[in-house]
């Protein structure tokens, strides 16, 4: 049974910056940009239950390296009422193509571990035969 405090809540910013451990010039812009839309009263910002989820999903995203654009993308897909087999498929393309470059970062950091290794290896062997040996 949905918690019906929660699906009517209001939130300040400084709720979901403690909440998410985020701060607040990152709300901020995440509000600059159109990714998320509170109200407004006075000069204050009031965020709604479908802000805070919104904001969730952008950390999220961020957090498995998806760019803000890819997860804007992602989450405007969402309607409710409607499956959201296009939303999670996107999803997971973007997870795909994401582990796919770090696994060519981390082939790229093996290699060059071992570009270091050797090139320390030929500075000692010419250290030890007294610098007499070109690198």
């Amino acid at each position: 049974m949905p918690n019906l405090a929660i699906a009517s809540a209001e939130f300040s910013i400084t709720d979901l910056c403690k909440e998410f451990e985020t701060t607040t010039r990152t709300v901020r812009h995440y509000e600059d940009i159109g990714l998320i839309s509170p109200a407004r009263r006075g000069q204050t910002r009031v965020y709604s239950t479908a802000d805070r989820t919104r904001l969730r999903l952008i950390l999220r995203g961020k957090r498995l390296g998806l760019s803000l654009e890819d997860s804007r993308q992602i989450i405007d897909m969402y309607e409710p009422g409607k499956t959201n087999i296009e939303q999670l498929n996107s999803l997971i393309g973007a997870i795909r193509q994401q582990r796919t470059q770090l696994n060519q970062q981390l082939e790229d950091i093996k290699n060059l571990l071992g570009d270091l290794s050797k090139a320390e290896t030929d500075c000692l062997k010419a250290l030890n035969s007294n610098g007499k040996t070109d690198l």
